[in-house]
């Protein structure tokens, strides 16, 4: 008879406790393949599909929409045919042929699937059976295993950013019409349905009181962990103004040659690197009771990027290592999956250093709070032309604002002002660079 198998949420990572379901990728019933995703979650790092080792037939599924699943807690059971041959007695014990069957169908986790050999590493589907009745036919008797009903009819929608935005804004994708082919609703339905709620008056809470945006997700991790570091770490900030007409007249001449263009991102991510070498102990963090520093040897560079799910700071690994052109091209396709929402959650996490871009925003300056349990962070403004004494004259050149936060505990003032009229140096005279190389 075919043996039903439970597969629970599995750990996610970074100490991750749980995850919310945005979204169910099969149905009760559905012949599902080894590792094949059968459940799209959010994290409070990123969205993630988790996929099955099981094949066979689910024969249940556990957890609504919006609800949050604990790690180890059951997603979904699944029916596995038997090997050919075996009968009602081999499903005894772990031992059995049933068991055995079960071992070859199922698949480890790690890893999302079985690579075909000269196929660059994609996934193939394995261990599925042709049909639910293939299953079913395979054993003795019927299968018993408890079977949730399938729920109220599925709303037409295949994007899951459309409904990653209609879950955002607070809309209800089943009181929806699409426009789209056979009713589907597309991300005009769901932007059109935000704007008539806009437009209309926003019901009051109780006693009057305006409605509450509940913390969920991305947003309540991000305000807990500012909150912690805003109570744990005693920040200041320092900054100068920099003369960065040489450095983008720099930029100009690298992207006059052949070859991937290098961002401005880029050459700061550099100087970084540079300057932590110069001021090791700003690559630092303090312990978790606040009795030590721990001094890190490697630069995890996280960057401030915006993605759809607001503002996440991405992680270059060992950035000490990479060339400028290296730099920016793991800056670029950190920045792209950002922007499209495919972050995974070890490239969101384990910085040891924050760059903080946030002159793309129009502004000058700002005073951010520490990526805990970082110790340090460098901000730049927009590069504006402004009126500037260059060699004793009055002169237009393209100045930016450059701020610099750090965890006091880790340092004195004049560690972090050494760090950061270093890093000014190097942006108003790049080619001192070159004594650092």
């Amino acid at each position: 008879m075919p043996v039903v198998r439970e597969f629970r949420l599995p750990d996610l990572g970074e100490g991750l406790t749980g995850a919310e379901v945005v979204r169910w990728m099969v149905e009760v019933g559905e012949v599902i393949a080894v590792d094949q995703p059968v459940v799209e979650v959010e994290t409070a790092k990123a969205v993630v599909e988790v996929p099955c080792p099981y094949g066979g037939v689910v024969t249940a599924r556990y957890g609504e929409v919006g609800e949050e699943i604990a790690v180890g807690a059951p997603l979904v059971t699944v029916a596995v045919a038997p090997a050919a041959g075996s009968g009602p007695e081999d499903a005894a014990g772990p031992g059995s042929a049933a068991a055995a069957a079960s071992a070859e169908v199922e698949r480890p986790l790690v890893g999302f699937g079985v690579a075909e050999p000269g196929r660059g590493g994609r996934r193939r589907r394995v261990g599925a059976p042709a049909s639910a009745s293939a299953v079913v036919a395979a054993g003795a008797v019927a299968v018993r295993a408890p079977v949730v009903p399938a729920g109220p009819a599925v709303v037409p929608v295949i994007s899951p950013l459309v409904r990653r935005l209609a879950r955002e804004q607070g809309v209800d994708l089943a009181a929806l019409t699409g426009s789209g082919p056979d009713g589907l609703i597309m991300r005009a339905d769901v932007e059109r349905a935000v704007a008539a709620t806009v437009a209309a008056p926003a019901p009051a809470g109780p006693a009057g009181q305006d409605g509450v945006v509940p913390l969920r997700g991305l947003r309540k991790a991000v305000a807990e962990k500012l909150s912690r570091s805003h109570r744990e770490i005693p920040a200041a900030t320092c900054w100068v103004d920099a003369d960065a007409t040489e450095l983008m007249a720099l930029r100009r001449q690298l992207n006059a040659t052949p070859g991937p263009k290098v961002s401005v991102l880029a050459l700061l991510a550099r100087i970084c690197t540079v300057a932590l070498a110069r001021f090791p102990e700003l690559n630092s963090s303090v312990t978790g009771d606040g009795s030590g520093i721990v001094r890190h040897s490697a630069v995890h560079l996280g960057f401030a990027a915006q993605g759809e799910r607001g503002l996440v700071v991405p992680v270059v690994r060992d950035a000490q290592n990479r060339s400028t052109g290296q730099l920016g091209e793991e800056l670029g396709r950190l920045t792209e999956a950002a922007r499209s929402g495919a972050l995974t959650p070890a490239e969101l996490t384990g910085g040891t250093f924050t760059l903080n871009n946030y002159g793309v925003f129009g502004v000058d300056g700002s005073t951010p709070i520490l990526n805990h349990p970082e110790a340090a962070m460098l901000g730049v403004g927009r590069i504006v032309a402004k009126p500037w004494v260059h060699q004793g004259e009055l002169a237009v050149r393209e100045v930016t604002q450059l701020s610099f936060t750090f965890d006091h505990r880790v340092c004195d003032g004049g560690t972090a002002g050494g760090f950061l009229r270093f890093v000014a140096d190097c942006v108003e005279q790049p080619g001192m660079l070159l004594r650092q190389l």
